[in-house]
């Protein structure tokens, strides 16, 4: 994964399907543009499908490949390591005068 938009975007895509608006207010702060690259690139890499529902309106739901799936497990993990480690440098940082 090559940024943090890969792994939140496979964590959003952890619940099930969404379409790109959803999957853009679930991460905050994304452009539609880094978004676009973002999903292309997960789905490059077979761990997103970009499915487009023939229906009117016509709309496009993205969801995890197996291979995708297979990933949310490690990205959790680094998540929560991550997090542990943040909450560990702001006690230190507010430790140290």
């Amino acid at each position: 994964m090559a940024n943090k938009w890969s792994a939140l975007a496979i964590g959003a895509l952890a619940e099930g399907s969404l379409r790109f608006g959803e999957l853009q207010r679930c991460l905050q702060g994304i452009s539609p543009k880094v978004l676009t690259a973002t999903l292309r690139r997960l789905e490059d890499h077979g761990l997103v499908h970009r499915e487009v529902i023939p229906e009117v309106p016509l709309h496009v739901e993205y969801s995890l490949t197996e291979v995708g799936r297979s990933a949310v497990e490690p990205v959790f993990a680094l998540r929560k390591w991550a997090e542990s480690r943040y909450a560990h440098a702001l006690t230190h940082a507010r430790s140290t005068p």
